[in-house]
């Protein structure tokens, strides 16, 4: 029998990432959330690079094993729980492998955008998260990633579509304005109780914290 527990930070959207192919798969898990703020010695001895997350995997009598980085923690979930999130063909599984890594890149880019602290930068930052967003206007086929089938690409990508939704219900952001193939997949994912049900049910109040404590010039124009 195996056992596996997630190491999390309840506000981290790599470890969303995770929770949503578990919960995709039905793969029975815990969730333990640590304070990265002040990670407890436990947390650094198993974390290499002091991130999140961390799935430990425990085999009936063997000492458990640690893996970290998100990336990594999809694939061997992937290779070793039923109900492939990755499409079979080699080629189109390089493509959304692919569209995973421009997940993160839109990630940053939301996080700079969050964590801007003037006008120019805000604007600097909306710009290169719009380019992201128009692109993937070109690309997602609708209503998910690649069609009627949920995958490994849409689960990195819910988690950034959950910021947005909470950063426009408190500004004006406008950062989906015209691009309908998005909304209509980011509304999707919105929808999918996986998605859902991936973060603390207070997520929305953390997440605004963790902007306000970056005196973000968005909120600052919001208010």
């Amino acid at each position: 029998m195996t056992k596996l527990t997630l190491i999390s930070f309840a506000t981290c959207p790599y470890v969303q990432r995770a929770v949503i192919a578990l919960k995709e798969k039905a793969v029975a898990h815990e969730v333990i959330y640590v304070d990265l703020s002040n990670k407890p010695d436990w947390f650094l001895a198993i974390s290499p690079l002091g991130k999140v997350p961390v799935l430990r995997v425990e085999h009936e009598g063997q000492p458990p094993v640690h893996i970290f980085e998100s990336a990594v923690i999809l694939e061997y979930l992937e290779e070793t729980t039923p109900h492939n999130l990755h499409p079979a063909d080699p080629l189109e599984r390089a493509h959304h492998r692919a569209y995973i890594e421009f997940a993160s890149q839109t990630l940053a880019d939301l996080w700079k955008f969050t964590s801007a602290k003037s006008q120019t930068d805000l604007d600097a930052a909306r710009t290169a998260l719009v380019a992201k967003l128009e692109r993937l206007e070109r690309t997602v086929a609708g209503p998910f990633f690649a069609g009627t089938e949920f995958s490994y690409v849409d689960s990195a990508f819910a988690p950034a579509f959950r910021q947005i939704d909470i950063l426009e219900s408190v500004s004006d952001a406008g950062l989906l304005k015209g691009l309908a193939k998005v909304d209509t997949w980011r509304h999707a994912l919105g929808d999918r109780p996986s998605v859902q049900d991936a973060v603390p049910s207070n997520y929305t109040e953390l997440y605004l914290d963790r902007i306000r404590g970056n005196d973000a010039q968005i909120l600052r124009r919001a208010a």
